[in-house]
């Protein structure tokens, strides 16, 4: 078992300007995260990432950004108005709330060593459904306003586009619609940091397929997935697959995966990301309810069907956290006694990419170094720093994840080379000044 690093993580996302609990100075608003300096870079590295490979890289999948408000009949058609609900009770003594399906999960606020339910003093309410999606009003006058809602998932908006992309970019079939979007879920329990909130952002693509080659591409996007979050530099081994039981698949759906991580501790292997295989539940269910048409015409057979689509769906938060918890780790160093905690976040992921720093603060070395860092700031984001030791200062990237650290010092001044620190193997070379922006793109990689 991967130990809980969690409370650690929380700490040091707050200390160095990754992640702050949403209006903290009243008190914070529950599961509501605001993103810092260093959090928004690394969270836009990662979704920079995703639109790369989705649609940059490819020829088959087009970008769309979709309203987060939509005509209200779209989540009756989706069946979120009729079907997207929990069973929640309440405690009348702690004024808890659970969902009824998942006590066993849960622990009661005034004894934590219990379950709901698990000692003489609870008093649950009988369950009762709770519709998971915030519910606004589109009016000046709330009494006459038509009802719409925040939306659930952003899925919806691309399969309301669907006719709107594909005959304006004249994509054949197959071809997917990639999006990321924030989403809003109501959640009766949320917690553990920024894996389960109220307000979140999705990274969604749907493809969409001829019947009867749905399985094939089912399988092609399961292992494209996977290989995308190998490549973010997450262990293997704290990655796999599940696969939903005939119990936990959606009515619609035909087949599903998701894509786990382990997060440590008692929180273990969560969902990250869903490949699923929706059918043409979704296109048939808005050509009805909005009497439009949502055919594709495949003019060289002289044929129109629905395609069937196969969905991709990442969480870019809990990708997030998964890389801050996979990269985060204590360790000791040769010859010191003091340990060094370090993020060893892929250097394409690195919020910084370099920290420069002057040894001394005289003999011309912070004037050499502002300079050099503002040359490298034109390529890549660069930390200057002229306080404390040098030793310090290391320990500040390292532990924010800056992969290299640039020192300029007394020979940088005569012969206008530096010293290149490099995060994980602890490894220093000395480069000319005029190679340091090259030296570090090229470990950076993509």
């Amino acid at each position: 078992m991967y130990p809980d690093v969690m409370d650690k993580l929380v700490s040091l996302c707050k200390r160095h300007g990754f992640i702050f609990q949403s209006s903290e100075i009243y008190g914070g608003a529950g599961s509501v995260w605001d993103y810092g300096p260093l959090g928004v870079e690394l969270k836009k590295n990662i979704k920079d990432r995703w639109w790369q490979a989705m649609v940059r890289s490819r020829d088959d999948i087009e970008g769309l950004d979709a309203a987060i408000l939509m005509h209200p009949r779209v989540w009756e058609a989706s069946g979120h108005v009729a079907g997207f609900t929990d069973p929640l009770v309440d405690c009348k003594t702690c004024k808890g709330r659970f969902r009824a399906d998942k006590l066993g999960d849960a622990r009661c606020p005034q004894k934590p060593s219990k379950r709901p339910g698990e000692w003489d003093a609870c008093a649950l309410t009988p369950p009762r459904m709770f519709n998971l999606m915030f519910k606004t009003f589109m009016g000046p006058v709330e009494e006459s306003a038509a009802v719409a809602y925040l939306r659930p998932e952003t899925a919806q908006g691309i399969y309301v586009n669907f006719l709107n992309v594909q005959q304006s970019t004249r994509q054949k079939i197959p071809f997917g619609i990639a999006q990321i979007g924030k989403a809003f879920r109501n959640e009766i329990t949320p917690g553990n940091f920024i894996f389960r909130t109220r307000e979140f952002e999705q990274m969604e693509m749907q493809f969409f397929v001829e019947p009867g080659t749905d399985m094939e591409w089912f399988a092609r996007w399961k292992a494209d997935r996977m290989a995308w979050h190998l490549a973010l530099g997450l262990d293997p081994d704290r990655l796999r697959y599940h696969e939903h039981t005939r119990e936990e698949l959606a009515h619609y759906a035909r087949a599903a995966y998701d894509i786990e991580f382990d997060f440590g501790g008692t929180l273990g292997f969560q969902e990250i990301e869903g490949v699923h295989n929706r059918g043409d539940f979704d296109l048939m269910r808005h050509q009805e309810y909005s009497g439009k048409k949502l055919e594709y015409f495949d003019q060289v057979r002289n044929k129109r069907y629905i395609p069937l689509v196969i969905e991709t769906s990442v969480g870019a938060d809990r990708v997030t956290l998964a890389v801050l918890v996979g990269a985060y780790r204590e360790e000791t160093v040769a010859g010191e006694q003091e340990g060094r905690t370090v993020l060893g976040l892929h250097p394409a992921l690195a919020p910084i990419k370099a920290g420069v720093f002057p040894l001394v603060k005289k003999d011309g070395m912070p004037e050499y170094a502002t300079q050099l860092a503002g040359d490298l700031r034109r390529a890549f984001p660069v930390f200057y720093d002229e306080s404390g030791s040098i030793g310090r200062r290391y320990r500040r990237q390292d532990e924010v994840g800056t992969p290299f650290c640039v020192t300029v010092d007394g020979q940088t001044v005569t012969d206008h080379t530096v010293t290149i620190r490099e995060r994980d193997s602890l490894r220093q070379d000395r480069v000319p000044a005029t190679a340091a922006r090259a030296y570090i793109e090229e470990r950076i990689g993509a």
